[in-house]
C-alpha cells in the first residue's frame, strides 16, 4: 500500500496530472518538488492538492534533514525542451540529477520509477524496441535526447555494479499529449498546437514532409493520452515494476494528417489543413516515424487498452471547452 511518494517535476504536464491521480486513487501523502512557482502561475493546476512542496534546487538538503519513510520515488522532474543546446543545463538537470536521486533511492531502499524518452531512438535506424541489450547502439538526434540515453546507459551500469533501488524502472514516453500542457509552449503538443489554431485562424498548420517518400502530413508518430500514461506509472509504482527500461507508448503510430482531422472533427470545424517548411534548424532533429514496441510492457500483466487518437481527443478537446 503506497503511503508517501515523492514526486519531481509535480508542477510539469504529466508530474501534475500524476499527483492528481494519486489524490483520486487513495489518501497518499505527496512530496511535490518543483520550482515553487510553477504550482501558482499555471491556470490547469489549479484545485489540485500538492502536499509538501520543496523547491527541486533544495531537496537533497531537505532530505538529509529528515528521515522520511517513502513509499517510492517518481521521477518526472527534467529539462524537456528538444531544441535545448545549452549541455551544462541538461547535464545537470537530466543526468546529474537524476544520478543523485537514484543514489538516494539505492541508500534509503525506495523503489523508483522515472522517465526516459522516444528522443533516444533518434531516427529509427535501430528501430523502437525496447530490448534493453540495444539501448548502447542508439543514437538521439538531439542534445535533449543524448541526456535521456545517458542516465539510461548509466542505469545499467549501476545495475551491473548491484547498486540499485530494491525496485526500479524507466519509460521511454512516446508523443504524450493531454490536458495541462499549455505552459509548454511551444513545445505542447501537436494537439494543443492544432486546437489552438482553429481557435485563432481557422485552419491548421503542419510540417511540410522534406523527404520525397513521405507525403506531407503523413509523417507519423505513436501519440499517447496522458491518461494512459498515467495508468502504466500507477502500475509501476504499486505493482511495484521490479526492474528496466520500457517504452511507454500505444504501440500505433499515427499520422499527423489523422491527428489534424481528429481535431477539426472534435472542434465540429471543417478540415482546413496547409503546411509550412520544417525550419532549416530543426530538419536534422526531426523523427518522421516513431513507433512504441509495448511487448514488454504487456509481459509485466499490463493488459489495459490505450485510447485511440480519436478518443483522447475529443476528451481533451472537451476538457479544453469546460
Amino acid at each position: 500500500m503506497l503511503t508517501r511518494l515523492l514526486v519531481t517535476g509535480a508542477a510539469g504536464f504529466v508530474g501534475a496530472r500524476f499527483v492528481e491521480m494519486c489524490r483520486e486513487r487513495g489518501p497518499v501523502d505527496i512530496i511535490a518538488v518543483d520550482e515553487p512557482g510553477h504550482f501558482a502561475d499555471r491556470p490547469e493546476h489549479a484545485g489540485i492538492d500538492f502536499g509538501t512542496i520543496v523547491p527541486r534546487d533544495a531537496l537533497f538538503e531537505w532530505l538529509d534533514r529528515r528521515r522520511l519513510s517513502l513509499s517510492g520515488i517518481v521521477h518526472l522532474g527534467a529539462c524537456t525542451d528538444t531544441t535545448m543546446m545549452d549541455l551544462t543545463v541538461l547535464r545537470e538537470r537530466n543526468v546529474l540529477y537524476s544520478q543523485r536521486l537514484w543514489q538516494y533511492a539505492t541508500t534509503q531502499a525506495v523503489p523508483f520509477v522515472y522517465a526516459s524518452s522516444a528522443a533516444t531512438y533518434g531516427d529509427g535506424a535501430f528501430g523502437y524496441d525496447d530490448d534493453e541489450s540495444l539501448i548502447r547502439r542508439l543514437r538521439p538526434l538531439n542534445p535533449y535526447g543524448d541526456s535521456k540515453q545517458i542516465f539510461d546507459e548509466w542505469v545499467l551500469e549501476q545495475e551491473e555494479l548491484r547498486s540499485t533501488p530494491p525496485a526500479w524502472s524507466g519509460w521511454k514516453f512516446f508523443n504524450v499529449y493531454g490536458f495541462g500542457e499549455r505552459h509548454k509552449g511551444r513545445m505542447a503538443s501537436v494537439v494543443l498546437h492544432a486546437y489552438e489554431q482553429i481557435q485563432r485562424d481557422g485552419v491548421v498548420r503542419l510540417f511540410r514532409s522534406h523527404r520525397p517518400e513521405i507525403a506531407d502530413g503523413f509523417q507519423a508518430r505513436d501519440f499517447v493520452d496522458v491518461s494512459d500514461v498515467l495508468n502504466v506509472l500507477w502500475f509501476a509504482v504499486t505493482t511495484p515494476v521490479q526492474r528496466g527500461i520500457r517504452n511507454l507508448g500505444t504501440g500505433c503510430a499515427r499520422t499527423f494528417l489523422d491527428l489534424a482531422r481528429a481535431v477539426c472533427r472534435a472542434t465540429n470545424h471543417d478540415e482546413t489543413i496547409s503546411y509550412i517548411d520544417i525550419p532549416p534548424s530543426l530538419r536534422s532533429q526531426y523523427q518522421y516515424f516513431t513507433e512504441a514496441r509495448i511487448e514488454r510492457l504487456q509481459s509485466l500483466g499490463y493488459d489495459a487498452e490505450f485510447r485511440s487518437l480519436e478518443a483522447g481527443v475529443n476528451a481533451y478537446v472537451a476538457r479544453l471547452r469546460q
